[in-house]
């Protein structure tokens, strides 16, 4: 129903308004991508005008800019959210692994903007989406070096854990390197017309890192449980 007339509406608190026009945007963008997309659309979608858009992020490339910054902080904040600190390290990596793609499965839209939009079209967009794979990379990193400094015999029903033994620095980060942009194109190829779930997707990669594929050549797998 429209507004009462003569009744004034209720303004809408600036941050509120703007984080309409960037779900508008990220929609678009990620369905559309960035140089098809058009302001008009973004505003239309917003429920806005397109002046109003302009006004609040000055541009479609700032809009863009913000849309990526926003995505990207949603999900680094999705992954260590769903980290305990006191589990044991096989544990906390599957907690990430599967936050990343159900986060990305949920956000089909965010995931594409960051994924294949930002990507592809240069600077400034692609430095931010590096932003956002070295903050990945060295959080897993850090988890990847508590499962060395670890050294436990394996958790029932895990195949693998805790296995004893000296990592140099050098190579935790280029295994981190390794397993975020796995975990990149895994969520890339499995979010592509629903080929894998968030679950399964995490599962794939949780064997591939933790089991090996040795392990897996031998039947083993590693197992939440």
């Amino acid at each position: 129903m429209g507004a009462v007339k003569g009744v004034k509406a209720k303004r809408m608190p600036r941050a509120v308004r703007e984080q309409q026009m960037m779900d508008a945007a990220v929609h678009i963008f990620g369905r559309r991508g960035y140089r098809a997309a058009s302001m008009d659309e973004i505003a239309e979608l917003a429920g806005v005008s397109k002046p109003l858009v302009y006004l609040y992020l000055n541009s479609k490339e700032e809009l863009f800019t913000a849309c990526i910054r926003r995505e990207a902080a949603r999900l680094t904040e999705a992954v260590k959210a769903a980290i305990e600190p006191g589990l044991a390290a096989d544990r906390q990596l599957w907690a990430g692994l599967e936050a990343f793609f159900r986060h990305t499965a949920e956000n089909p839209d965010g995931w594409s903007v960051l994924h294949r939009q930002a990507r592809t079209h240069g600077e400034p967009f692609a430095a931010e989406v590096t932003a956002m794979r070295e903050e990945l990379s060295a959080f897993v990193t850090f988890l990847i070096g508590a499962a060395a400094r670890e050294g436990t015999p394996p958790a029932p029903g895990t195949v693998g854990a805790g296995r004893s033994g000296e990592l140099a620095d050098r190579d935790i980060e280029g295994l981190a390197q390794a397993l975020v942009g796995a975990a990149e194109s895994l969520a890339g190829w499995a979010n592509e017309s629903d080929k894998l779930p968030a679950k399964d997707a995490a599962a794939t990669l949780m064997n591939f890192a933790w089991t090996g594929l040795g392990g897996l050549m031998r039947g083993e797998r590693w197992s939440p449980r």
